[in-house]
């Protein structure tokens, strides 16, 4: 086992061609707003009714589960709960498990590329600075057989921030 090589990719994560794609989701796991809508539209009633199969209950914040990507280029899609910093949850460790929970269950899968959104850097509010340290510093130091983690950044601007604290990480 060793690190992912972590790379910044500017553009739409549902179009992304990896084993894996991230999807930052409410605690319900039915759908919802941002990356999470996108993913659903994108993945078609399959991930929808892949989700209500596996997870009944939904998940807890920091956790991660998988569902079929289904009309996405992606194999599978990761599911994970970010803290919601409007509403009060601001522990960055349940940020932090988001992206290892990420990591364990693409171990699991055997996927070897995984497509990341900034988890909780939209709708739910997480600084977007500390939200790219968070992914940076979490995607770049966790013993995992992914080989390429993207973290992809929808705007321009995040994008160079995301590329820039990859560059500052390597130094």
């Amino acid at each position: 086992m060793g690190h992912a090589h972590v790379t910044a990719v500017h553009g739409d994560i549902t179009t992304q061609r990896v084993d894996a794609v991230v999807n930052a989701a409410n605690r319900g796991m039915r759908g919802g707003g941002g990356v999470d809508g996108a993913i659903h539209a994108a993945g078609g009633p399959a991930v929808l009714a892949d989700c209500v199969r596996r997870f009944p209950d939904g998940l807890g914040t920091g956790e991660a589960g998988w569902t079929t990507a289904g009309d996405l280029p992606a194999r599978w899609v990761i599911h994970v709960v970010g803290p919601n910093h409007t509403r009060g949850e601001r522990d960055r460790g349940l940020l932090e498990s988001c992206y290892r929970n990420a990591l364990a269950v693409a171990d699991e899968l055997g996927a070897r590329s995984v497509a990341f959104p900034l988890v909780s850097a939209g709708v739910y509010g997480w600084p977007r600075d500390d939200a790219i340290a968070c992914a940076v510093e979490v995607l770049g130091s966790t013993p995992t057989d992914v080989i390429e983690a993207r973290i992809v950044a929808f705007g321009r601007r995040a994008y160079a921030d995301v590329d820039a604290a990859l560059g500052a990480r390597r130094g």
